[in-house]
């Protein structure tokens, strides 16, 4: 509040009567943001470049094509910063909406967008446990991404975390029903792709089943690989045989 009282024409508390939830509470913050942009930081996460806004405003004013710029992150574990922990791997430069469907390569505390690129929020998004990924994905539609090389955020990892507090396997698999929400908000126009990203997350998922001696979830992961054409995976196929031998005979 101190901030709001010292600068009322740029800071805007929202403040709630009651908790609402993570996702509808983000969904309403983003419906009252009135700016030609948007710029998404949570709670545990900061900046680390005191241009790192102008120089993605700067960008996109200059590039009316592109819908979403964003850059690499630190990652922050519990135990400090390892400066060889950076997201993403990916080579700076020009993405695209199905780049982004075969795996998010965009932390929050990165992004810049353009308000009017992303459209009306869908229904479902409010059941999604994760909402970086799918609303990226909303407001690709509207242009390209680009990746700055530039580190110039922080994004922290720890066990209090909404999503980094869920199992692998509880991440996998909201991964996964959130791509099967996605697919139909984008008329199924790129399912092979959406589909060969679900077939990885299932082949996860049974890897982990495997590892944990899980013979019924190992089969059921299974399955979901191959009904999303896991067999095309390249360099699975000895896997996929392993974990059949084991649902169907144990160790």
């Amino acid at each position: 509040m101190d901030f709001h009282r010292r600068y009322p024409d740029r800071i805007v508390p929202l403040l709630r009567d009651q908790n609402l939830g993570i996702m509808h509470n983000f969904e309403a913050t983003l419906g009252a943001c009135r700016g030609r942009y948007l710029a998404l930081l949570e709670g545990d996460d900061y900046w680390t470049s005191e241009d790192k806004l102008q120089r993605q405003t700067d960008f996109l004013d200059a590039h009316s094509d592109y819908a979403i710029c964003c850059h690499r992150a630190q990652i922050v574990q519990e135990t400090g910063v390892n400066e060889e922990a950076v997201f993403p791997s990916l080579p700076a430069g020009p993405y695209t909406l199905e780049d982004l469907l075969k795996g998010n390569f965009i932390m929050t505390c990165t992004v810049l967008y353009r308000r009017d690129s992303g459209g009306k929020i869908p229904g479902w998004f409010r059941e999604m446990k994760l909402g970086d990924w799918p609303l990226m994905v909303l407001a690709a539609r509207s242009g390209k991404i680009r990746l700055m090389d530039e580190i110039m955020a922080a994004y922290r990892m720890h066990t209090g975390g909404t999503w980094t507090s869920r199992t692998p396997s509880g991440r996998l698999q909201e991964s996964i029903k959130m791509l099967h929400a996605l697919d139909r908000e984008l008329g199924f126009r790129y399912s092979d792709t959406i589909r060969r990203t679900i077939a990885g997350f299932y082949f996860d998922s049974a890897t982990i089943s495997r590892r944990d001696g899980k013979r019924f979830e190992t089969a059921k992961h299974l399955l979901g690989c191959l009904c999303s054409g896991g067999w095309k995976l390249r360099g699975k196929r000895r896997s996929l045989a392993s974990f059949a031998k084991f649902s169907l005979l144990g160790n």
